[in-house]
């Protein structure tokens, strides 16, 4: 992909330039460099708060109640978990997230349709705003109750090779976070794209540089660098900051390297392998127009 121009270490020259199957669901994979930074590393104000309104999809059994201001994460790296080559990046942060998501409504959130089954799966997520990095060294191993949501319902779920979404109430309405703004038109191909999302379960991560590649009937492929762990993530017009739709399958992950005996992340040229697949948001639309109906 094209170099990340969100962050604030790269040159002024670079950070002038905004670089930013039926349903068996697959993970994603590197196209080109890797362009996933941290929130903190990102030095546009306007893309840090739209990762305020992105949360991961963490289980319940694996946050701890502290009976005080919030919950402890379960101990996690991202490095041991996936038996990564010492030198894969972020090699020692935390990895909690099955899924992503992002703020549409007061108290409504979407996310990709294979991550939540039913009202009762749902029920079985907590909704957590803010799990990133603070700085290289610190991680979030803990989260304040006013950033831990629970699913009160299932709204709308959609699963199929065209359509994959899901559009889910929050226990309580969503404070201090400003719900993403949605794209009503089409997208074309060669747009250019950005994602936020928590690629293996990872921290909070954003990536740029991507484009559309192709557009088919309820979906369009593109070039992202994305992991399991991205499926729900909010993908973004990178000229307008709108959402254009939700990160659902794509390559695989991970390449076992047996002369090192450990795994690393699947590279891919920028218009090669698969390309990620994403659910037009015009889906979500739609069903957020029906619960304004109702």
């Amino acid at each position: 992909m094209k170099r990340n121009s969100f962050v604030a270490a790269l040159s002024v020259a670079f950070a002038a330039t905004l670089s930013v199957g039926f349903v068996s669901v697959t993970p994603k994979v590197i196209y080109g460099e890797d362009n996933r930074v941290d929130v903190y590393q990102v030095q546009r104000e306007d893309i840090r708060q739209l990762a305020d309104s992105t949360l991961a999809l963490i289980p319940k059994k694996d946050l701890y109640d502290n009976r005080k201001d919030g919950f402890t994460h379960k101990p996690t790296k991202y490095g041991w978990e996936r038996e990564l080559c010492s030198d894969e990046a972020f090699f020692e942060q935390p990895t909690s997230a099955n899924c992503s998501g992002s703020l549409v409504g007061t108290d409504l959130i979407a996310t990709a349709g294979h991550c939540v089954k039913s009202t009762a799966d749902c029920k079985t997520y907590s909704f957590v705003f803010g799990y990133r990095m603070k700085d290289e060294q610190t991680a979030p191993l803990t989260s304040m109750y006013d950033d831990v949501y629970g699913c009160k319902e299932l709204v709308y779920r959609e699963y199929s090779s065209k359509q994959d979404y899901a559009l889910i109430r929050l226990d309580r309405p969503v404070v201090n976070r400003t719900p993403v703004r949605l794209q009503k038109g089409s997208v074309n191909p060669g747009d250019e794209l950005f994602v936020i999302g928590h690629p293996a379960g990872l921290p909070t991560k954003v990536a740029a540089g991507a484009h559309v590649r192709s557009v088919s009937q309820g979906f369009f492929t593109a070039n992202l660098d994305t992991y399991g762990g991205n499926s729900g993530s909010a993908v973004f017009n990178a000229r307008t900051n709108e959402v254009v739709g939700i990160l659902v399958r794509g390559e695989m992950d991970f390449d076992y390297d047996s002369q090192r005996s450990c795994n690393m992340s699947y590279h891919c040229q920028d218009e090669d392998c698969r390309g990620e697949d994403v659910t037009d948001i015009s889906f979500v639309i739609r069903a957020l127009e029906r619960v304004k109906g109702r």
